[in-house]
């Protein structure tokens, strides 16, 4: 199925390893030119050496979504070096702190800037440059209806999916769709599940097997060709929705 992606500018926050990394890979191999940042300069410039190589044009921000100022910047620049951006994928995320209990105020107002602020203010600095028929996915996750321990974590989560929503509606007359892409428990080099693997491989057995159907965890790629397909035309009906991309997975984290 041709996408109908070719040329068309594609902005992902986090795009440096993981679930981003896999998303920008994947818009790539549609032909789109990508604006990519990260906070980490050296693995932000290993991607986009290896995405140059194949062709694709790349811009690229080493920054801190968290700050307002640096994402203008970012997004500003980006939109002057290829005339505009027709697609956002909001990806960068994260938690802090832990249990209810455990966590303080700090905690959880910074996993909020991570996730849904970061959304948003991101979103805020795109949709001047956005054209009519542009896009935006922003990568939350099951945990957002799934509750699990870090409380904190599924709240912003949740709120993504209900921004998306609320953004569909206020955006509609721009021409522009919003959509969220919910990912179950995805394993890869670097992230969180391999850690917890090479720590405690009897419980993440026993969580392989019991919470998810197939046995396995998700890999980023199948979260990318979900995202690539929402920021299709061929998705043109698909608006203000919360998509699962988990497998039928039950609980998202039961430790």
């Amino acid at each position: 199925m041709d996408l109908q992606l070719q040329g068309k500018v594609a902005l992902v926050t986090g795009g440096s390893r993981g679930i981003g990394n896999a998303i920008a890979t994947a818009l790539a191999a549609e032909g789109c030119r990508l604006a990519l940042c990260a906070r980490g300069a050296d693995g932000l410039e290993t991607a986009a050496q290896s995405l140059r190589a194949g062709g694709t044009e790349v811009y690229t921000g080493s920054l801190d979504v968290r700050e307002a100022g640096a994402v203008q910047a970012f997004v500003d620049g980006a939109a002057r070096t290829f005339g505009g951006i027709d697609i956002l994928v909001n990806n960068v995320g994260g938690s802090a702190g832990g249990t209810l209990l455990e966590s303080t105020d700090a905690d959880w107002l910074e996993t909020f800037e991570l996730n849904l602020f970061h959304a948003v203010r991101a979103t805020r600095c795109v949709v001047p440059h956005m054209p009519t028929g542009g896009t935006i996915v922003t990568v939350s996750s099951i945990s957002g209806w799934k509750p699990a321990p870090k409380a904190q974590y599924g709240s912003t989560k949740a709120a993504e999916m209900f921004l998306a929503g609320a953004l569909a509606l206020e955006l509609a007359a721009a021409g522009i769709r919003v959509n969220t892409v919910c990912p179950g428990s995805i394993l890869f080099p670097g992230g969180g599940w391999e850690r917890f693997r090479e720590q405690n491989p009897a419980d993440f057995s026993l969580f392989e097997t019991q919470e998810l159907p197939a046995g396995r965890l998700g890999t980023p790629a199948e979260v990318a060709d979900v995202v690539c397909f929402l920021c299709s035309p061929r998705a043109n009906w698909i608006n203000g929705a919360s998509i699962p991309v988990d497998g039928a997975q039950g609980r998202p984290n039961p430790f």
